[in-house]
């Protein structure tokens, strides 16, 4: 789980059911994260409603701080469950993504100089 999730409610409010499903969602993504980073990154969420133009809209912001990357995912629904279903399946491919850039090339590189160590 992770332990800097800060869940906030601007021009909404929250209840403890939705607080639980945002942590059980947005909490259990650090297995997409390597051990460092799962120290130091802090997660916001922020459920906003929205009441633009005369139609009402449920917005989940997410805000990820990695330790080289800042990922912000924005999804808005009808209903403000699926709204943090979606953002959490989008954060999930980019954190996918932040992994297989940053952590398999590192330990790529560290296999590559070891390689060419023993070449020499």
């Amino acid at each position: 789980m992770i332990q800097n999730l800060v869940i906030s409610g601007i021009h909404f409010d929250l209840d403890e059911d939705l607080k639980k499903y945002v942590q059980k969602k947005i909490g259990n993504l650090d297995r997409y994260l390597s051990r460092h980073a799962k120290e130091s990154t802090t997660v916001q969420v922020r459920l906003k409603e929205s009441n633009a133009k005369g139609k009402r809209a449920l917005i989940c912001e997410i805000t990820f701080n990695l330790p080289h990357d800042l990922i912000i995912v924005n999804e808005s629904s009808i209903n403000i469950y699926a709204a943090v279903d979606i953002a959490e399946e989008k954060l999930r491919n980019l954190l996918i993504k932040y992994k297989s850039e940053n952590v398999h090339s590192k330990i790529h590189k560290a296999w590559l100089s070891k390689r060419e160590e023993r070449r020499s």
